[in-house]
Order: structure tokens, then C-alpha cells, then sequence
């Protein structure tokens, strides 16, 4: 989340009217992040359809998405959020449509979450986030759209060479080494459906430090993939063993408690169990391509936090070295 396009007060307010949500109190710029613009919206809440939501929204212009491909995550979101997963609900306009264009951008108001991130989970919130994943993923078996995920292996491979000047001979070696092996292994065996696919520690929130997952956020990299591949990003993401060095790798003890609470809701399968060590590789990869682009071919904007690169080139060197040391349940 960030600001690439500005939105007045008054053009929101404006824009509000389209919507049954109250008019407009406050309108606030969210700063971190950096695909789509973000503002916090509270309105007074005397819209008909304000109540659910308290008047507390956010509205997302989409930088990159199109109209085109975004009902698939609009569309997520409602099927997720109608089957008990604390998703955003899009909120519809007075025509219910999900989806306007605001400042030259598509554009949309969802419900705004109660809660937190939280920088370093405990055991206990690890193991419910992985049973919300796994709660994720079985509500959305029946999602009939679909969407290839857009930082894939495909992308990976046409991305690294625009990124090869920029890295030391040796990194640009690991890289490629590691996009060739990820070509290497057949997924078509492995379970698919609808995954988040950048399930981070700030995309999802706790009510008041509870162990409850209070709501699952930012979903616009949402796609189609393997199943396996929401839970390798999560671990790498969630369990690390020392959050100020990337190097440490995962710890054992936070990736069981979330693999449990992930395999209590949807159990792994013998598949995924072989496949598991390359997948947390390919999670550790896509990030690494993505932080590369974002650091040296980033996009202007406002407020924009380019991430370390090198986060995940160390994790996904520890992956290396350590084959095998985080296993799933049952393996």
C-alpha cells in the first residue's frame, strides 16, 4: 500500500456520493507498501450500508491491476468474506457495482478491519494464522474464477535478466541457479486454488495481541496457484528465526505451530510433502525477484518503502544449506 495518485478530500467526498456509506470525516493517505494508492476513509455513517462497517473504510486505486482482471479479487474477497474468513468486503455503489474509476484509476471501497499486525508472532499466533490459511483455502475451493498468478515462475524467468547489471557476479549466479532448479520440478500434481500469495505478518491482524486472527488484508496478488506455495511464503514470512536477521533462516518450533494449525483445517497430502523443501525455495525466490525490481526499477510516487532485497536472497540461501530442517506434519 501507498500513495501514487492523489485524492483530494474533496474529490473523495465526491466520489463518496456514489456510495450509501454516510459522507465523507477524514481522509488518510496509508503509507506503507507499494503497488496501489491507499487512503483510511471514515465516513459519518449515516449511509444505508454504513452500519457494518462503522463508517470505516479503506479506498484503493489500482496502479497496475485493470478493470478488467479485478473482479477476480473483488470477487475473492466477497466469497471468502460470505464464508466466515474475516476477508474486506467490497462495499457496492448505488448501483452495485464493486468497481469505479476515480482520478483516471480503478478504484474501490472495502470494509476496513479492526485489529493489528503484529512484528514478532508468538507460537500461538503463528498456529492460528496457518489454521486461517488452511480455513482460507477450503472456503475457497469452490471460487470459480480463476487467474495465473502474476509473479510466478513466468515472471520470474522474464524479470531476472533486466535485473543481471545491477547484481555482483555472484548473486546473479544464485539466481539463476535457483530459477533453473524451480523449472526443474513439476507442480501439476499438487493441490490448486485460489491463495493469497503475500500472506505477510502486516497483512494480517489481531484483535488487541489475542491469538485470534481478527482479519486477512490486501489480496491484489491474489491468483490460482498451488496451494503449497500461500503456505512456503507464510513460513517464510512468519516464522523467522531472528526478525532482524534474515540469515538465522526459520525457526522450527514457529513453523510446526503454524503447519499444524494449517494441517488441523486441511491436511497435507503425500505430494506436498515431497515437494515441500523446493517450495519454500520458490516462495523465498519469488520475493527476492520482487524486491530486486522494486529497489532498482521502481515506479514514482509518493510515500513509497522499497524493501531490502537481500532479506530474502539470505533466506533462500539458508534454504539451501538446510534442506529438510523444516518439514511438514507427517513427513
Amino acid at each position: 500500500m501507498a500513495v501514487f495518485t492523489t485524492v483530494t478530500p474533496d474529490q473523495a467526498a465526491a466520489w463518496l456520493r456514489r456510495y450509501p456509506l454516510g459522507t465523507l470525516v477524514a481522509l488518510e493517505g496509508i503509507q506503507s507498501g507499494i503497488e496501489n494508492t491507499n487512503y483510511f476513509l471514515t465516513t459519518d455513517g449515516a449511509g444505508r450500508d454504513a452500519g457494518a462497517s462503522g463508517g470505516r473504510y479503506v479506498l484503493t486505486l489500482f496502479e497496475k491491476l485493470t478493470a478488467a482482471e479485478l473482479p477476480f479479487y473483488l470477487g475473492l474477497m466477497a466469497h471468502l468474506a460470505d464464508r466466515g474468513v474475516p476477508t474486506p468486503r467490497p462495499m457496492p455503489d448505488i448501483d452495485g457495482r464493486w468497481l469505479g474509476e476515480l482520478n483516471g484509476k480503478p478504484a474501490a471501497i472495502v470494509a476496513r478491519l479492526s485489529g493489528r499486525s503484529v512484528a514478532a508472532p508468538s507460537l500461538q499466533q503463528c498456529h492460528a494464522l496457518g489454521r486461517m490459511l488452511g480455513m482460507m483455502h477450503v472456503a475457497g475451493a469452490d471460487y470459480p474464477a480463476t487467474m495465473p498468478n502474476p509473479r510466478g515462475p513466468r515472471w520470474w524467468s522474464a524479470t531476472a535478466p533486466r535485473l543481471a547489471s545491477f547484481l555482483p557476479p555472484d548473486h546473479w549466479r544464485m539466481l539463476e541457479h535457483e530459477i533453473a532448479l524451480q523449472a526443474s520440478h513439476r507442480l501439476d500434481r499438487l493441490p490448486r486454488g485460489p491463495i493469497h500469495a503475500d500472506l505477510f505478518r502486516d497483512n494480517v491482524l489481531f484483535d488487541d495481541d489475542t491469538a485470534e486472527v481478527g482479519g486477512i488484508i490486501d489480496f491484489y496478488f491474489a491468483c490460482t496457484d498451488v496451494l503449497l506455495f500461500d503456505v512456503a511464503v507464510s513460513v517464510n514470512d512468519w516464522c523467522r528465526a531472528d526478525y532482524g536477521d534474515p540469515s538465522a533462516g526459520i525457526d522450527a518450533q514457529a513453523a510446526a505451530a503454524l503447519l499444524r494449525g494449517y494441517a488441523g483445517v486441511r491436511p497435507f497430502g503425500d505430494t506436498e510433502v515431497l515437494a515441500w523443501p523446493a517450495m519454500l525455495r520458490a516462495g523465498a525466490l519469488r520475493f527476492w525477484v520482487s524486491r530486486l525490481f522494486d529497489f532498482h526499477l521502481p515506479r514514482p510516487g509518493e510515500l513509497v518503502h522499497a524493501h531490502d532485497p537481500g532479506h530474502f536472497r539470505d533466506l533462500l540461501a539458508w534454504h539451501v544449506a538446510s534442506p529438510g530442517r523444516i518439514a511438514l506434519p507427517g513427513a
